[in-house]
């Protein structure tokens, strides 16, 4: 009796998971980061406008690096 073992992989750029996970992150940081993110900080938490500007812009620039990093990489087409 011969069984077919296969080598799963959960971590790592491989796995099916870690793509479709990384892609969502990605677009909910450039998304959500800049519109989302600021009124919360701002009307919520009484932040600075201009504090939770400068986080919104942060998370959008961290999105568009994770973006062009999963584009480079080939998960992205």
């Amino acid at each position: 009796m011969t069984e077919n073992i296969e080598n799963v992989q959960v971590s790592g750029l491989d796995s099916k998971f870690m793509k479709v996970a990384l892609t969502i992150v990605a677009v909910f940081l450039l998304f959500v980061g800049p519109t989302y993110i600021p009124f919360l900080l701002s009307d919520s938490l009484h932040v600075d406008y201009f504090a939770s500007i400068a986080v919104g812009a942060v998370l959008f620039v961290v999105g568009l690096v994770l973006l062009v990093f999963l584009i480079r990489k080939k998960v992205i087409e």
